[in-house]
């Protein structure tokens, strides 16, 4: 791979390389991610696949070939954007994302691709959460990843999390806290929990549609775990596996359960799972630089990694803001964090898919 790019160390070639919008299910698509070592989970077309069937968004999957053989692949969709107008985005309510192909001449071929599209489409700009950058593009300096190894003992694990964090997972073992680990039999009890934490955090929360399309699609490679104290579900997480990589995605917690060590204790159970059945990498996954999220990660004693996220501006002149420390949306978030769980719950996913 070529230093600071999503592209492979293949040997240039004049053999032209064309690029084609190809249906949802791409030949070849998958297989050619799972050959590349900088894919990531958000790179399958399973999740391009899902996330554009429910929250509505035109998917966009760009295939690269030369001589009939995938060389690059990029999954795009075009998302609405606040107050008009819309956007492309690789990868839509993803944290990873960004072309990945074989040389720069592919590479090129994508990125060239896609702001054509973008032109077409009247878009005001082609947004890339690449892992690595891209030249010549603007960068947004505000997100960060936190992965880490897993050791392969139980003691060597506890032994990496900071001494606060390691007391908080004894406090949610007194407090007679279990987990549980399934699939889709747990939805239920996960959408009740994640809903409510989400709208605490005055934030719209996802349709159930999305969580019941993602478990569908990666049934293989995705549990629940829900914490319960007393027999009551008090938080829960859904994950996904890639590769040797396990990355807890969508979680929360009941505010009243703090107290008593329930994110601590469920992501040391969630790492636990994963050391026992083989897997090698925790992505904590991305947080804003000086957030609630960021500071717990950090206090897991793991280490900030910035991500990449690009722009290609193409109908604006200026990076798009759409953080919640936007002060535009001050007032928005305390109104939201107000609204009962029922009208948070029906709105939300009108609203979820304009922040994408």
């Amino acid at each position: 791979m070529l230093p600071n790019s999503g592209v492979g160390g293949g040997s240039p070639t004049r053999v032209p390389v064309t690029v084609h919008e190809e249906p949802v299910a791409p030949d070849g698509w998958d297989s050619y991610v799972s050959r590349r070592p900088e894919a990531t989970f958000f790179h399958r077309i399973g999740w391009l696949d899902a996330v554009c069937r429910v929250c509505r968004y035109r998917a966009l999957p760009l295939v690269a070939r030369r001589e009939g053989a995938v060389v690059g692949v990029l999954p795009l969709a075009a998302v609405p954007a606040l107050p008009w107008g819309r956007s492309l985005v690789s990868s839509p309510q993803a944290v990873y994302g960004g072309p990945i192909a074989d040389d720069e001449a592919a590479l090129a071929a994508l990125l060239g691709h896609a702001r054509g599209i973008a032109e077409r489409l009247g878009a005001g700009y082609v947004e890339y959460r690449n892992l690595a950058p891209l030249p010549e593009l603007a960068s947004k300096d505000l997100y960060v990843t936190f992965r880490r190894a897993i050791a392969p003992t139980e003691a060597e694990n506890m032994a990496a999390i900071p001494r606060n964090q390691r007391r908080s997972i004894r406090i949610g073992q007194k407090s007679g806290l279990t987990a549980t680990i399934g699939g889709a039999e747990l939805l239920d009890e996960f959408f009740v929990i994640y809903s409510t934490s989400v709208r605490n955090l005055g934030t719209p929360v996802f349709p159930r549609a999305l969580f019941v399309a993602l478990l569908d699609e990666f049934s293989r490679e995705s549990t629940i775990l829900v914490v319960r104290r007393d027999g009551r579900a008090v938080a829960a997480v859904l994950t996904f596996y890639h590769r040797e990589e396990v990355l807890p995605y969508y979680g929360g917690s009941l505010r009243e359960e703090y107290r008593h060590g329930v994110n601590d204790f469920m992501y040391w159970r969630l790492l636990l799972d994963g050391m026992e059945r083989g897997f090698r990498l925790f992505d904590f996954g991305r947080s804003k630089r000086g957030s609630g999220s960021f500071e717990f990660k950090r206090h897991w004693g793991f280490e900030p990694t910035p991500l990449s996220y690009q722009f290609d501006l193409v109908g604006r002149k200026t990076v798009p803001d759409l953080s919640p420390k936007n002060p535009r949306f001050s007032l928005a978030i305390d109104a939201w964090k107000r609204m009962p769980l029922w009208l948070s719950r029906w709105l939300g996913p009108t609203l979820v898919r304009y922040f994408p």
